[in-house]
């Protein structure tokens, strides 16, 4: 695992994508959302990269999670609050 990286998650700007965040013991999860990506950035005071959906909504999540990341799927487990961010991009059927 590494740490995020902004180079490494341009690849899934204008594309679409499905977006999960799940806990990393297994509970409850909310349903995967498709979602184009619009930007993504650093946030203002350094601690979290922003995958912004549109001028105001984003997903926020902490620089300091660890990553896995190929081709298709980038994930990060932030370890202090055990949450798990995916991004995959969307395969044509």
């Amino acid at each position: 695992m590494e740490l995020i990286k902004l180079e490494d998650v341009k690849q899934f700007v204008g594309i679409p994508v499905v977006i999960s965040i799940h806990d990393d013991e297994g509970g409850d999860q909310p349903p995967a959302v498709k979602k184009s990506i619009k930007k993504i950035q650093y946030c203002p005071d350094g601690t979290h990269i922003r995958f912004y959906f549109d001028d105001i909504y984003f997903l926020a999540v902490p620089l300091t999670s660890s990553v896995n990341r190929n081709d298709e799927q980038w994930s990060a487990f932030d370890q202090e609050s055990g949450l798990v961010y995916t991004v995959k991009k969307v395969q044509d059927i």
